[in-house]
């Protein structure tokens, strides 16, 4: 059967203007991420993400740096949001999502960036951090509809999302792709500041998996709907990485597709946080390997240990 994104059937029904205006009303007293800052954002007021009225976009091209069922042979569109509602001190892309980067756009802006990447060939559409622009994201479909979009969307998250954002988007996202940093509230609280985070990012993933179910891929491999959770180890992290591979295996699915990322280096402010201030050990990560499949997870993109050969 020939796919088809799950939004086209959501804007045939009506459904999606409906979804529009419940997205824009959503700004009136920001609740848009857990922070729940209350400012009016269709004044342009700002708070925690520094994001007004309109999304802010630091650049969109194909990229071919994403997981394999991502980028395929044409790469993944990718729309980079400028600005963040995490304060990561480990943040690689601090930047741009830190620092006042990239530009305004409008609804049909965004849409036309949708199209041309869909243009250039690429495999899908990427939304790269837009937790706190679900709004301005449903807002832009219709104009990207009209004018012939037809990819599956990407919605590739920190994972601090609110339920009401993720409910907005229900019917519209294709593929969930959600980090899930750390388990516990401490660490939540001293690398992101978000003590929330962890919390947050457990409904979070009940609620994508409720929705999309587990990750399915086409005949030539590429991702068309589903959920794929990224991990990334973390100097002296494994125990976090077991309860989060715990959780993933237990109580989202069995068939969960975890993809256990080894590229964390020292970045940002990582220089007054000694113990996560270097790169992470082989054997850490033959370690936090070893737990994900002790817990369970039979779906693991990662590369392989020395010890072991990819398990997939």
């Amino acid at each position: 059967m020939e796919f088809a994104p799950a939004y086209l059937r959501c804007h045939a029904s009506g459904e999606l203007s409906r979804r529009v205006e419940r997205g824009l009303e959503m700004l009136r007293s920001c609740r848009v991420c857990p922070r729940d800052c209350d400012v009016n954002r269709l004044e342009n007021q700002k708070a925690v993400c520094l994001t007004g009225r309109h999304a802010v976009v630091a650049s969109y091209f194909p990229h071919f740096g994403e997981e394999d069922c991502l980028r395929g042979h044409r790469g993944s569109g990718t729309i980079f949001f400028a600005n963040c509602n995490l304060k990561c001190v480990f943040c690689q892309n601090y930047d741009i999502s830190q620092k006042p980067a990239g530009k305004e756009v409008t609804p049909e802006e965004l849409a036309s960036m949708m199209l041309e990447l869909q243009g250039l060939g690429c495999h899908n559409i990427n939304f790269v951090t837009p937790e706190h622009v679900v709004p301005q994201i449903v807002e832009a479909l219709p104009f990207a509809i009209e004018g012939g979009l037809r990819l599956p969307l990407i919605y590739n998250t920190s994972g601090y999302d609110s339920l009401e954002s993720l409910r907005l988007l229900d019917g519209i996202v294709d593929v969930y792709m959600p980090d899930f940093k750390y388990w516990s509230a401490e660490a939540s609280k001293r690398y992101s500041k978000a003590e929330n985070y962890a919390g947050a990012v457990q409904e979070g993933l009940r609620e994508m998996q409720g929705q999309v179910g587990d990750l399915v891929l086409d005949g030539e491999e590429l991702a068309k709907r589903g959920l794929l959770v990224r991990h990334l180890v973390m100097p002296g992290g494994v125990a976090e990485t077991r309860e989060v591979m715990r959780f993933l295996a237990r109580e989202i699915s069995p068939n969960v597709y975890v993809n256990l990322m080894d590229q964390y280096y020292p970045a940002f402010k990582t220089d007054r946080y000694p113990e996560i201030h270097r790169r992470i050990t082989e054997e850490e990560y033959q370690a936090a390997y070893d737990v994900a499949l002790e817990e369970g997870i039979t779906r693991l993109d990662a590369r392989a240990p020395r010890k072991h050969a990819l398990h997939a």
